[in-house]
């Protein structure tokens, strides 16, 4: 039963070109290890920010709805781009990212025992690293600093949002 969640830091991601109603193979793997996918049948938040934005990136985490919470049809994913670095950055900057998630999965662990949902949240809380543009090639041109999708479970984009969204359009695109 793996769902949705998770509020990070992402630096500039490419998404400029992604149109609604088209449907976008995106594939990465977690940081822990996880393929996750936009057509793996799960209706996705995908959250990209900069470390600046991490206040917003964190709203849009507690703005999801109560019903999505625990429920294997959705996630919620944070991509971070850190660009180039070295091994050591890189595994020291994983490392920092793996913290944040622990931090956060006890955070939403509060709003799960809330709505009574038995389970471990960290284990719902999903966030991707790009060291090498991998990620990044994978999506069309164009920067932004801050962006939420909401994709259905075949790929398609069904909203985007260039700053947090409200909560109520948030859970209409979700349903």
């Amino acid at each position: 039963l793996q769902f949705f969640f998770f509020v990070m830091s992402i630096p500039i991601v490419s998404l400029a070109d992604l149109s609604i109603g088209e449907t976008h193979a995106l594939k990465f793997v977690d940081i822990d290890g996880n393929t996750l996918s936009t057509t793996d049948g799960h209706v996705i938040v995908l959250v990209l920010t900069t470390k600046a934005d991490l206040p917003k990136a964190q709203a849009v985490g507690d703005r999801i709805p109560d019903f999505c919470l625990g429920n294997s049809a959705y996630r919620m994913i944070t991509l971070v781009k850190f660009g180039q670095h070295s091994a050591p950055v890189r595994n020291f900057l994983t490392r920092m990212a793996r913290r944040r998630l622990d931090a956060e999965g006890k955070r939403l662990q509060t709003r799960y025992a809330t709505n009574k949902i038995a389970r471990d949240a960290r284990h719902d809380i999903f966030a991707a690293v790009d060291f090498d543009g991998s990620v990044v090639s994978q999506l069309d041109s164009g920067s932004i600093l801050f962006r939420v999708f909401v994709f259905g479970r075949t790929g398609k984009l069904l909203k985007q949002w260039d700053d947090v969204p409200i909560a109520t359009e948030l859970a209409e695109a979700l349903k």
